[in-house]
Order: C-alpha cells, then structure tokens, then sequence
C-alpha cells in the first residue's frame, strides 16, 4: 500500500477519538523519579546530563531568572524525547505540528515580556528605540522593533515544526528510494541504504540540538528580560 508523503504528520486517532494528548504525556514516563538511596545507571545519567544542561543554561541568569530553572529544564526534557520517540518507525511526531510548537513559544514568550515590562519597564519600552535615532526615522523604527518583537514566538515555533519536519521527508524519500531500487540495482540500494542509516544518526542528532536551541533561545528572551 502506497502511503502518501505526509501521512506520518496526520493526528492519528483511535475509534475516531485524537490521542495527541497520551502521545503528548508519554514522554513523561521515560523519566522516572529517584526513589533509592543508591541510584541506578538510568537515573544517575539522567541527573548528571539536566545538571550539567541546567549549570550551562542558567549561568547567564541572575536570581530571578534562575526560579525559570524547573520550566527550562522540563521543556528541554519534554522536547528532546519527543524528537526522538518521533524517530521510531510509524510513530508520531507532535512537534512536526505548528499549532503545538505555537502552545509551546507563545506562552514562554509573553512570560518573558511580562516579566520585563514589570520588573525593567524603562529598559523594556527602550528596546522599541535605540538611543541617537533622528526624528524623521522614530515612527519606522518602532514599527519595525515592535514587529520584530512579535515575530519572536512566530520564529521558535516555525524553526522546531520545519526543522522536525524536513528531517523526516528526507528520511521517508531516501527509505522510498533504498526500497524501490532493490529490485533494479543492489549496489545503488546499498549505497542508498547507507545515506538514510547515516541520515538517521543525523537526525538522532538534529532531534537533541532543536530542543537545546528551542530553550536556549527562551533562557536567551528572559534572560533579557530579567
């Protein structure tokens, strides 16, 4: 059966019912809280890798920025597994979707803004007019800062889902390719079979660097913010 190019990106759904939600939550389970005094080699990494993630992340940070550590660290958490579960054959992918990547930037965003117009209104509302601009040219510039304000969240979301989602096309083309030209050439299917195995470790890759890159850029909007 022929499937189409972006079948793999549809909400799959069960008895007609969406079950974006359990796929949304079953990352959660691949991260079990410590309950021993002695930990196990699961645990002990997982630890190492958010304290050694979160010392990277949160130094640039003064106290209040530092209270982000709990959200930054669980969002880089939820992201990074989604990614990957989202590599296993026919599985789904939710951060292929705009709209979630959208719940996801829009809400970090304007917790970040609001911070900064409560706690450095002065330096916030300074950002939309850069010191020495000549008079004739105030009116565009705060047009073009204040757009360039609101394309924020547009740009986290937009750079996760095409990220995400080109990985993905490429995987499915490649593997479409290596399985139609077993029957036409051997050689060429091997060499094809080669690119989508390298292509996939890629991907294995580019699936932790987005998560890294969606929060850094957060921790980066706050951290000019607080």
């Amino acid at each position: 059966m022929n499937e189409s190019l972006f079948t793999s990106f549809i909400t799959p759904t069960m008895m007609g019912i969406p079950i974006v939600v359990l796929i949304i939550m079953f990352p959660s389970i691949l991260f079990p809280s410590p309950s021993r005094l002695v930990n196990n080699r699961l645990v002990s990494i997982q630890q190492w890798l958010v304290r050694l993630t979160s010392k990277q992340m949160l130094s640039i940070h003064n106290h209040k920025g530092q209270t982000w550590a709990l959200m930054l660290m669980s969002l880089i958490l939820f992201i990074g597994s989604t990614n990957l579960l989202g590599l296993l054959p026919h599985s789904f992918t939710p951060t292929t979707q705009l709209s979630m990547n959208l719940g996801m930037a829009i809400p970090l965003w304007t917790g970040t803004v609001a911070i900064g117009l409560r706690y450095k209104t002065k330096a916030s509302l300074a950002h939309f007019l850069p010191q020495g601009t000549p008079f004739p040219l105030i009116p565009m510039l705060v047009i073009i800062e204040t757009i360039s304000l609101f394309i924020q969240p547009m740009a986290l979301a937009v750079r996760l889902t095409a990220n995400i989602t080109a990985g993905h096309l490429l995987i499915h083309l490649i593997g479409g390719a290596t399985l139609a030209l077993t029957s036409i050439s051997t050689i060429t299917a091997l060499i094809t079979f080669t690119i989508l195995v390298l292509l996939t470790i890629l991907e294995f890759a580019v699936a932790l660097i987005q998560a890294y890159v969606f929060t850094l850029l957060v921790s980066l909007y706050l951290h000019d913010n607080t």
